[in-house]
């Protein structure tokens, strides 16, 4: 074996860890969020902070999941108080959904936490030991999406 494919082997393996934990953590964020927030649901409320409002058809492409599948989270949070339907003001048969204030405010607090315990876990990394971390993170994300 090379040392190319050992090194291909070694971040498969550690890419199937991160994974591993990334699926753990989304439970986490999510219940820390609402104690009934399902972990799907979680990541659609996560985009639509940053994206929102967005029509429903935006969320299907964006995350190439079943129409009605993103019907059914849109509805779980809003059960949940978490977001809000507002008519579209291009197209008032349509709607628009954003995460409500409330959503808002429960994933800042979520994400200032998570930031906190990442920087206790990784304290003792240096600034460019960090940043060239989330370069190489981000060169391989730009890669895969190629």
């Amino acid at each position: 074996m090379t040392e190319r494919t050992d090194s291909l082997r070694m971040l498969e393996r550690e890419v199937g860890v991160l994974i591993r934990r990334i699926r753990r953590v989304i439970g986490e964020r999510a219940r820390a969020v609402h104690e009934d927030l399902q972990p799907a649901s979680y990541l659609l409320l996560s985009w639509l902070v940053d994206e929102g409002p967005v029509r429903a058809s935006s969320m299907v492409e964006k995350f190439n999941i079943d129409k009605g599948a993103v019907s059914r989270q849109l509805q779980h949070l809003a059960e949940l108080g978490l977001v809000e339907r507002t008519p579209d003001p291009a197209d008032g048969r349509a709607t628009l959904v954003a995460a409500s204030e409330d959503a808002k405010h429960r994933l800042a607090d979520v994400a200032e936490h998570r930031r906190k315990w990442l920087d206790e876990r990784l304290g003792d990394w240096t600034t460019d030991e960090l940043a060239t971390f989330a370069a190489t993170l981000e060169k391989y994300n730009l890669a895969l999406n190629a």
